[in-house]
């Protein structure tokens, strides 16, 4: 699986974090930016990780900005895209196995890179239950 992964420069320490867990773990992963510390707007970061999945370039995504909050609600305005905000590897499971997350946030202010670091393992390594929750999944992927 080749996973686009992006920051605004809020996240941007964590996710060069992430990247480096993503090369130990053996994925591929394409940085959609940013590429420094220097400001930028996260709604153009998160359009490109969500043209990087839509397009088939990549079969998911990680966000990460301060709180999560702002990538979370930029990137889930396409409707191919079902991200979830999770702040523990509970909430990233189940983003997984009942929603089918394609695209998972985080929020470097509010999560520590031990925490982030057992977010994305977790999250990597469920697969999606199907059954009654694609009934679910399809309802609001129409």
């Amino acid at each position: 699986m080749k996973i686009a992964i992006g920051s605004d420069h809020g996240g941007y320490e964590l996710k060069e974090l992430v990247k480096e867990l993503l090369t130990s773990l053996g994925y591929q992963f394409e940085d959609v930016g940013c590429h420094s510390l220097d400001s930028v707007d996260y709604p153009d970061i998160a359009k490109s990780l969500s043209s990087s999945i839509t397009e088939g370039d990549c079969e998911a995504g990680i966000l990460i900005c301060g709180t999560g909050i702002g990538m979370s609600i930029a990137v889930n305005r396409d409707q191919r895209i079902r991200a979830a905000l999770c702040h523990d590897e509970y909430t990233a499971r189940m983003s997984r196995e009942h929603n089918n997350a394609n695209v998972l946030c985080l929020g470097a202010r509010v999560t520590g890179p031990g925490v982030a670091d057992a977010i994305v393992r977790a999250w990597l390594a469920t697969d999606f239950a199907g059954g009654r929750h694609q009934i679910r999944v399809d309802k609001y992927s129409r």
